[in-house]
């Protein structure tokens, strides 16, 4: 969205990435829906006031932030203070009238809006796989789960009272809550107020996610540690997912491994993402529900200020994209 959002000069990354991600059939991306405030070329710079220069992509889309990158819960709670809200913390965004007023009213505008290259509402858009209502959603404030339950089940009405034809999914890491609380034991040791039993059994809610990132949730910990607790998250969001209390596709929607790590190379990368992909192919294979996996983040060259260590730049891994396109080409052969 940042890229597409640049001058001309800068948008051909856009195409080119896309052309490159096509070459090797991959054929989902996730992106931001959302740019609020004061961030760098806000999309929507003040409660519904959008800047149009801003390109649409088409892919799973994610409605707003759990963090301050680009405005996100922090942003929404500032604009009701403003409006003379008494809000405590950014958790309000969950429970406050106005911030929930707020992302409705952006919801509405993303969803209703017309595609200006095709002149197509986004909700009446195929090129659209599905619609994320919150990045890695998270309430400390509240680990019970309830106040994010209620979040959630209200605004995945919203979502559906709009556009009932594309899919929808939270955006969870997919932490275990109080719902089910002997599954909280495959947590990486804390908790973040969601709930990924009671969260995912909404019943506008098309498919669960979960996110993976053991070198951040285990500071400090070994590889064999860290490769365990992959094994076991990704196994038992699986077999939850496929139970009879949830009954939906499971979406890996991102993973990566970090070049800022000790020791790291582009091998142990091929490695891991060659592990995970088995894990899903084989369930795919076997008729599971899972058969899709979104590593973070996709880049082209010329990106230096963006990368956070995780990134995949194609042109420069030719080992890295050869996996993916494997992989890519494995699924597509699954019917």
């Amino acid at each position: 969205m940042s890229m597409a959002s640049e001058p001309s000069c800068d948008t051909g990354k856009v195409t080119d990435t896309f052309e490159q991600a096509s070459r090797l059939k991959m054929n989902v991306v996730r992106t931001w829906a959302f740019s609020d405030g004061t961030s760098y070329k806000p999309l929507q710079s003040s409660p519904g006031s959008y800047n149009e220069e801003t390109n649409g992509i088409y892919l799973i889309l994610s409605l707003v932030n759990n963090y301050d990158d680009y405005g996100g819960r922090k942003q929404y709670v500032q604009w009701a203070r403003d409006k003379g809200q008494y809000l405590l913390s950014d958790d309000d965004f969950y429970t406050n009238p106005l911030t929930r007023e707020f992302y409705k009213n952006h919801v509405k505008a993303v969803l209703t809006r017309n595609n200006s290259i095709t002149g197509v509402a986004y909700k009446d858009d195929p090129t659209i796989f599905a619609w994320e209502l919150i990045n890695e959603p998270r309430c400390q404030s509240d680990l019970s789960g309830k106040t994010l339950q209620d979040w959630i089940a209200e605004m995945a009405k919203h979502v559906k009272s709009i556009d009932y034809n594309h899919l929808l999914e939270i955006g969870l890491e997919g932490y275990y809550g109080e719902s089910v609380p002997e599954r909280k034991q495959y947590n990486p040791g804390y908790q973040v107020g969601t709930d990924f039993i009671s969260n995912n059994q909404i019943p506008e809610i098309d498919f669960t996610t979960i996110h993976l990132y053991p070198d951040q949730w285990l500071l400090g910990s070994s590889e064999q540690t860290q490769l365990q607790f992959v094994k076991k998250w990704v196994q038992s969001h699986v077999h939850d997912s496929n139970s009879a209390s949830i009954r939906k596709p499971i979406l890996l929607a991102e993973f990566g491994k970090s070049s800022k790590a000790a020791g790291y190379n582009v091998g142990q990368r091929d490695a891991y993402f060659r592990r995970l992909y088995y894990t899903i192919y084989a369930c795919a294979r076997s008729g599971g529900p899972c058969g899709g996996a979104m590593f973070w983040q996709l880049m082209a060259q010329g990106m230096d200020s963006y990368k956070d260590g995780y990134e995949v730049v194609l042109a420069e891994c030719p080992s890295t994209a050869a996996l993916i396109n494997q992989q890519s080409r494995k699924l597509a052969t699954i019917r």
